[in-house]
């Protein structure tokens, strides 16, 4: 796959992201109702102790993580690369964390929470491929040479 293609999977995956986690801050401070039709555990584990994390909501934390994620892909260095591959493996143990929470402490699912752990298991594949794939080049090369790294 070109890293185009990466490039252009990871912006809607960020942009996905962004919008459940929105959704998810904006239920939280307007304390509306979740919309939960599939799992119906989501406003037990939006009200659990577990969903803030040192009183800054889970979900807050996770906007802004796809927006840092979605940020780095308009970076067009090998930095922004590294850095939107280490955001989204940050973020796919946040996740992976939260879930082992809703299935062994919170003994509830939310929809939601599932489908952004879905989504950033994909960002970080699609982000790490898109960093590995992609020549990192060297300094001390000449002119069109190309360093792997």
């Amino acid at each position: 796959m070109t890293e185009r293609r990466l490039w252009r999977a990871a912006l809607v995956l960020a942009a996905i992201g962004i919008a459940i986690a929105g959704y998810l801050v904006y239920v939280h401070y307007t304390d509306t109702k979740i919309l939960c039709s599939i799992s119906h555990g989501c406003e037990t584990v939006q009200k659990s102790k577990y969903s803030k994390l040192a009183g800054v909501p889970v979900a807050l934390i996770g906007l802004i993580g796809y927006v840092a994620i979605f940020a780095s892909l308009f970076v067009r260095t090998e930095t922004g690369r590294l850095a939107g591959a280490g955001m989204a493996l940050v973020g796919l143990g946040f996740s992976g964390w939260l879930t082992y929470l809703e299935a062994n402490r919170i003994n509830a699912w939310c929809q939601w929470c599932v489908g952004s752990a879905i989504v950033m298991t994909l960002l970080a594949v699609v982000l790490v491929w898109r960093l590995l794939a992609t020549p990192v080049h060297s300094h001390n090369a000449p002119a069109g040479d190309v360093a792997r790294g």
